[in-house]
This record gives C-alpha cells, structure tokens and sequence, in this order.
C-alpha cells in the first residue's frame, strides 16, 4: 500500500521538520509505503538544515508562485498527487502538530477494514480556550442546521484513489476540502482524534479564521443554505409580525447579509483555475527520493 501524507506549509518550517521527525518515528513498524509530498504556500522564510528520515520512502516539496491559502494549497496538492504520483492513498494533514502523527496508525488500521471509503480524524477533543471551544460547538450547531452536514473533521483524512480523482473534479475543493469531502463522499468512517498543540507558536485558528472556514463550508451547500435561511426568515417573521423594531430586524439583515457573503465565496470556486493550478507550480524540489 502506498500512502502520500499531504502537508500545506507557510512559513513555518521548523515545526514541519519536527513533525516529519515524529512521522518517521510512528511509521517505523509499518509495512506501508509512506512518503511526504509538502506544499509551500509562497513561504518567504528560509528553510533550516533538513535531518535524515530513515522510514519515509521520499519528501518533495511543491513550491507554488503566490500565497493562495490553506484550502488551495490542498488543491493543488490533490491535483498534483493524482497526475504525477503512484498512490493508493492520500491523507492531508496540518503540518504544526495539531494533526497528531500518532493518529497515522488509527487512520491507515481503519482502512484495511474499509479499503473504499473515506476515513476521518474526528475531534473529541481539543486544545483551545473554553470560549474558543463554545464557539465551535456553535459553529458546527449551525452548520448541521443550515446545511444538514454535520462536520467533526478538518484536514486529517485519509482518502482512496478514487475521491481523490472526485476531489480534484469538484470545484468546491479549491475553496473548502471539508465541505467538499461531505458534499462527495457520504459513507465515511471515522477514528476519534484528539487535537494537539502547536509544536511552536500559538495556533493560528482564531475567531476570525473560525468564521471564515465556517462559511466557506457552507458556501459549499449555498442553496440549500439559502432555503434554510428563507424559511427561518418566514418563520421568524411571522412570529415577530405586529412587534416589529429595529431590534427584531436585525437577524433579517444578518441573513441577507450572510447569504451575500456565502454567494460571493462560493463564486471563488473556479474549476477551471483549479485544473490550471499546477501552473501555480514555480518548482519542485526533492528532499529525499
């Protein structure tokens, strides 16, 4: 079995070395062939002595000409692994430590159980703030009620050859791997997961970017979102009708707001600059073959 872990990275080499040294250490007693494909997002930070890794088969490093984002990275990665690589399967993961890499085992054990399908990390627990944490259990509340997709997962997935080549002709994946893999793959299983910490620095999943992947997911599922909200103003209107004020107006405009946001990012989900990403390919280079 050949498994490609996908790693996306911007300026943050440090922590990738020390992850690709834990992936070394996990994979030791394995029979599979693991090797490591990494995406560099346009890092302008210099690359530190890399160590020997005895038990990854290769590393290459694909360096794309522009920042274009953690989700496009993953794209293009996809992309990439499925036109120029022999696998059998991918598993794309986060490349500061919070994707453990003592998970690698719990993901490729499961499929040997379920060799088609999808495997996901789910997270049962994590490592933010108690606020931080009340605010993802809302988001995933809110992506269940206005998509119907309940999302317990990031990156770190292992995927078949087969949703790979459906990942990579799907257009929503250059905008959302999560809600992409929901919308293309409906019989998943999953491994419970817990996220770590950062090997270095604080994590960069903050209030911002929390909204930010919330609604590209579900930009993914826009007209169903649209119905949903639709029916929630009807609703809504109907309850408040007679007491009307510019409090009671508020969630109105919240939803019409939102619905022009989610339909502006779901415009960003170009096929066809998807299948031109690996131009966005400046040079490859091998660390290990």
């Amino acid at each position: 079995m050949k498994i490609k872990i996908l790693i996306p990275i911007y300026n943050d080499w440090r922590s990738v070395f020390e992850l690709l040294n834990k992936i070394n250490n996990e994979i030791s007693d394995l029979s599979e062939e693991i090797s490591v494909m990494i995406v560099n997002d346009g890092s302008n930070e210099e690359k530190e002595e890399v160590p020997e890794f005895n038990n990854i088969k290769s590393i290459k490093v694909l360096n794309m000409n522009q920042n274009k984002g953690h989700a496009r990275c993953i794209a293009a990665g996809l992309r990439y692994i499925f036109e120029k690589e022999d696998f059998d399967y991918v598993i794309p993961m986060d490349g500061d430590g919070e994707d453990r890499p003592e998970e690698l085992k719990l993901l490729i054990e499961k499929s040997k159980d379920y060799p088609e399908n999808v495997v996901t990390a789910n997270r049962i627990k994590r490592s933010e703030g108690l606020l931080f944490k009340l605010c993802y259990e809302l988001h995933k509340i809110l992506t269940l009620i206005f998509t119907g997709q309940s999302i317990k997962f990031g990156n770190f997935t292992l995927l078949p050859k087969s949703i790979v080549e459906n990942m990579i002709n799907e257009k929503a994946t250059w905008n959302s791997f999560s809600g992409s893999l929901c919308k293309l793959s409906k019989d998943r299983r999953s491994v419970s997961s817990i996220r770590g910490t950062r090997y270095f620095g604080p994590s960069k999943m903050n209030f911002t970017n929390l909204i930010k992947h919330s609604l590209s997911i579900i930009s993914v599922f826009k007209f169903t979102w649209f119905v949903r909200s639709i029916i929630f103003l009807l609703v809504y209107c109907y309850f408040i009708s007679g007491f009307i004020s510019i409090i009671t107006l508020i969630p109105v405009v919240v939803i019409i707001v939102l619905n022009g946001v989610i339909f502006t990012l779901s415009a960003r989900e170009n096929l066809e600059e998807y299948k031109n990403s690996l131009s966005n390919i400046s040079n490859i280079d091998t660390i290990k073959k």
